[in-house]
C-alpha cells in the first residue's frame, strides 16, 4: 500500500486528489492537507470585490465530496515538507508521512516586499475570497465618496488575466451606478506592454485589450515599478528598455487593487534541491522533482522560466488548462509508479483564458502557452461574460460532485470549431 499526500486543495490540489484516487490502486491511501476545510473559485473574487458575489457563492465545503470519493482530509497548516524523512511538519507539532507528495499549495503573496502593498497596506486583492470581502467594503467606501482608482499588477506578479478583469469590472460597475465620470482610473503593470499577460500576448490581445482600455477611458503605464503606497497615493517607476528610468509618478489614489509578487510558501521555502531561489518547486518533464523524486508538483507553486527578457521582471502565468494538464499526467505516473513501472506522461503547457469583463471580454487560446505556438488565437465579444459565468456554475459543481474529468481540453476545442465556422 502507498501512502500519497496531496498538499493544497486549490484548483489543482482538489482535482490532483480525485483524479490521483482514480488511477492508484485500491488499497493506496490518498490524503488531501489543507490549511482550510472549505475550497474558494478564486476566479470569481473580481465579482466579489463589487459585490456581485458573496462567500457562499464560491466556497464549497470538502468535507463531503472528499469523502465521497474516498480521500482523507487533513484541515491544518503544513509547516515545513521535510524530504529526507517523508513527512511534513504540521503546525499544531503532529507529522503527516507520505510514501508519494504532491505540491499544490499555490504561492505565498509577497506584499511585504513593497511597502504599503496589499489588506494591512493601502490596496486591495482577489487573490483570496477574504481580501476580496474586504475589498467590497472599500469599494462602497469608494462609490460612497468617489475618486482615483489604480489597479493592475506589480513587479513580480506572476498572473495578469484577474488585474485587467477587476480593472473592467470596476468600470463596468461604476457606470451602473453613474459615477463613472468621477472615477479617473489607471493601469500600472510590469508588463512590457498592455496584453502581454506574462506569455508575450496571445494572438492579438495587445491590440483587443488596448482597445478596451481606450474606450473606457483607462489610463495605462506598463514597464511599471511600484515603489511603495501611501494612503492617498502610489509612487510607481516607469523604465526604458534597458532598465533605465524613464520617468516617476505620483499617483493620486481613493481605491486601489494591484496584484503582488508570488513567491513559494513557507513549508517548501529554502529546501535545497526541491526549489529554485524564490522558493518555486523544481520539477522534470514528468512533474518529479530531479532530487526528491517521490515528490511532485503542480500549478503556481512550480518553477517556470519567464518566455523572455523585459525590462521589469514579469512571471509566467499557470492557468487552468495547463494546471489541469499537469494533474492529468501527475496521477497516470502515479498509477504507474504504484504498480512498479516508470512514469511516461508529460503534461501539455497550453493555456485558454476566459476573461470577463462584466459586460464583455476577452477569451485566448494558446498552444503551447509558451511560444512559438501551433494555435495563437484571442477574440473578444459579449458572450465571455456569459461563458465566465457558466464556467464558474460548472467547475464549483465539479468540485461539490467529485468530478475529474478534464474540462480546459473541450472548452478550448469547442472554442475553436466555433471561431473555425465564422
Amino acid at each position: 500500500m502507498a501512502k500519497i499526500v496531496v498538499l493544497g486543495a486549490g484548483l489543482g490540489g482538489v482535482i490532483a486528489a480525485y483524479e490521483i484516487r482514480k488511477k492508484v490502486r485500491r488499497q493506496d491511501e490518498v490524503i488531501a492537507v489543507n490549511e482550510t476545510d472549505f475550497y474558494q473559485f478564486v476566479p470569481s473574487n473580481p465579482w466579489v470585490l463589487v459585490g456581485w458575489r458573496d462567500r457562499e457563492d464560491i466556497v464549497v465545503d470538502l468535507e463531503k465530496p472528499m469523502k465521497k470519493r474516498r480521500v482523507q482530509l487533513v484541515v491544518g497548516a503544513a509547516e515545513k515538507v521535510e524530504p529526507e524523512n517523508k513527512r511534513l511538519r504540521m503546525a499544531d507539532g503532529s507529522f503527516v508521512d507520505y510514501d508519494y507528495l504532491v505540491i499544490a499549495t499555490g504561492p505565498e503573496l509577497a506584499f511585504d516586499e513593497i511597502e504599503g502593498l496589499g489588506p494591512n497596506g493601502h490596496t486591495q486583492s482577489v487573490c483570496h475570497i477574504d481580501h476580496a470581502l474586504a475589498g467590497y467594503k472599500a469599494f462602497e467606501e469608494l462609490c460612497a465618496d468617489p475618486g482615483p482608482v489604480i489597479v493592475g499588477a506589480v513587479q513580480g506578479a506572476s498572473c495578469y488575466g484577474p488585474a485587467y478583469e477587476t480593472a473592467m469590472i470596476i468600470e463596468t460597475e461604476l457606470r451602473k451606478r453613474k459615477i463613472r465620470d468621477k472615477v479617473p482610473m489607471t493601469f500600472v503593470t510590469s508588463e512590457p506592454y498592455i496584453g502581454h499577460l506574462g506569455l508575450d500576448g496571445v494572438g492579438d490581445t495587445k491590440g483587443l485589450l488596448e482597445s478596451e482600455m481606450r474606450d473606457r477611458h483607462i489610463k495605462w503605464i506598463c514597464n511599471a515599478k511600484v515603489q511603495k503606497v501611501e494612503a492617498d497615493k502610489m509612487i510607481v517607476e516607469e523604465v526604458n528598455e534597458d532598465g533605465s528610468t524613464k520617468q516617476i509618478h505620483e499617483l493620486p489614489m481613493k481605491f486601489s487593487m494591484m496584484l503582488p509578487p508570488f513567491r513559494g510558501v513557507p513549508a517548501v521555502r529554502d529546501i535545497e534541491g526541491l526549489v529554485n531561489p524564490r522558493g518555486f518547486v523544481l520539477t522534470d518533464k514528468h512533474q518529479r522533482n530531479p532530487k526528491y523524486p517521490e515528490i511532485m508538483g503542480l500549478g503556481v507553486c512550480i518553477a517556470i522560466p519567464p518566455v523572455g527578457k523585459t525590462p521589469v521582471p514579469v512571471g509566467v502565468p499557470k492557468t487552468g488548462f495547463m494546471i489541469e494538464s499537469m494533474v492529468t499526467a501527475i496521477a497516470e505516473n502515479l498509477g504507474q509508479i504504484v504498480r512498479g513501472k516508470e512514469p511516461t506522461h508529460e503534461a501539455t503547457w497550453n493555456a485558454i483564458c476566459i476573461a470577463d469583463f462584466g459586460d464583455g471580454g476577452v477569451a485566448f487560446i494558446a498552444q503551447p502557452q509558451i511560444p512559438p505556438r501551433n494555435v495563437n488565437w484571442s477574440v473578444s465579444g459579449g458572450w465571455v461574460h456569459t461563458a465566465k459565468v457558466g464556467f464558474e456554475k460548472y467547475f464549483l459543481g465539479k468540485i461539490k460532485s467529485g468530478r475529474s474529468e478534464t474540462f480546459y481540453e473541450n472548452a478550448a476545442l469547442n472554442l475553436l470549431k466555433t471561431h473555425k465556422l465564422k
